[in-house]
Parts: C-alpha cells; sequence; structure tokens
C-alpha cells in the first residue's frame, strides 16, 4: 500500500512541480492533504458524521490536475483493506508521515484533515454512533 501511495504522490509532485501546471493558494503540501481526502472519501468510513461523510477536493486544485486526476484515482481505489479500522490506521499513519515533510505553516490543511480523523478513530475506539459534531476549539480541551 505504502509503495502506492509513493506513486500517487510522485506523480502529482512531478506534475505541479511545473509552475504553469499550479493554481493561485498552491502549496506542495496540498498535495498530501488533497490525497488523504482521496483515501478518507474512497474508505467512506461508517464513523464518519452524517455531514462528513466525503471531504470536499478544492475547485482549484481539480482543475488543474487535468488528466492527472484520472490516474490517481485509479491508484487510489486499489487501495483496499478488509476492514474499516485498516483503513482508519493506514490513514493516520499516511497523515503523520505527510507532516514531517513540512513545516507547521504548511501543514494547516493535513492539520484540519488529521483532527477529524482523529475524531473519529476515537468513535471507533469508544464503539460511539455519531449524533453531533463538536466545533470546539481542540486546544480548549487539553
Amino acid at each position: 500500500m505504502q509503495q502506492k501511495i509513493e506513486e500517487i504522490l510522485a506523480i502529482w509532485h512531478q506534475y505541479f512541480s511545473d509552475e504553469e501546471n499550479q493554481y493561485s493558494e498552491y502549496e506542495p503540501s496540498d498535495i498530501e492533504y488533497f490525497v488523504g481526502c482521496m483515501l478518507y472519501n474512497h474508505f467512506a468510513f461508517s464513523k464518519a458524521h452524517h455531514n462528513l461523510k466525503t471531504m470536499d477536493l478544492s475547485y482549484d486544485f481539480l482543475v488543474a490536475t487535468k488528466e492527472s486526476y484520472d490516474e490517481v484515482v485509479a491508484k487510489v481505489k486499489e487501495i483496499v483493506f478488509s476492514d474499516e479500522q485498516e483503513a482508519l490506521a493506514f490513514l493516520q499513519n499516511y497523515i503523520r508521515s505527510s507532516k514531517e515533510k513540512y513545516s507547521e505553516d504548511e501543514c494547516y490543511l493535513l492539520n484540519r484533515l488529521e483532527y477529524h480523523v482523529n475524531a473519529m478513530a476515537e468513535r471507533y475506539e469508544k464503539g460511539v454512533e455519531v449524533k453531533h459534531i463538536d466545533f470546539q476549539n481542540p486546544l480548549t480541551r487539553r
């Protein structure tokens, strides 16, 4: 699975290394974030809140990927696990590894994805069914 992820990231890092393919707010860490969103959507977690069953991919990003998008989607679909918790652990590891590549400032979107995925992991761990989303600042919980 890790090799598939590396292939996917290589496609888009290579593609976006050409400034002609970049959109106005492009950051290299966007690639890891959007691949993470694609994985999240692909795994279709049952413990995701009903209005967060899918993560929106930025229109600017999607338009910029052009024909490379289809190649990446095909590779994402090849990443399959026998159960949701394996997929969840894979996604959490992917996000952690991705964050190690960038500075804290560059991890804004990855941090948002991590917060949501970790909250979902907690629901799996505790066997909690989703009833509402807690929109409190996670820093105030400490």
